[in-house]
């Protein structure tokens, strides 16, 4: 097992291949450790070189919405006016202090996602 910090896209690619060879072995194996250890120094690697940044405001909660089943009518119950929904989705409102806590009590939505501009 000869484990290094991933710097270059190339060890990237070797790391991927070897965690995919000892993917399923036993946790309390030498080869479960090397696994978990991998995982790590790839999630590190990935963190950095493909950042994923968490969707807009809108989107996030389409995606809540689609998870949920709920459609525009059960939104204008949580933000107000059903015309707000329209106003929202179509980004010509932002929303406001009160409608940001009613979408994180209600759909759990974190804060940092309905904040952040679009």
């Amino acid at each position: 097992m000869d484990i290094k910090v991933i710097k270059t896209e190339e060890e990237y690619c070797q790391a991927l291949k070897r965690l995919e060879a000892v993917f399923d072995s036993p946790a309390d194996s030498p080869e479960g450790d090397e696994a978990e250890i991998l995982a790590i120094l790839i999630e590190k690697y990935e963190d950095e070189y493909y950042p994923i940044e968490a969707p807009d405001p809108i989107e996030a909660i389409k995606f809540r919405m689609e998870q949920m089943n709920l459609d525009n009518q059960d939104l204008a119950e949580i933000i107000g006016y059903k015309s707000r929904v329209s106003e929202i989705f179509n980004r010509k409102r932002k929303l406001n202090l009160k409608m940001i806590r009613n979408l994180h009590e209600k759909l759990k939505i974190p804060y940092e996602s309905l904040i952040k501009d679009y």
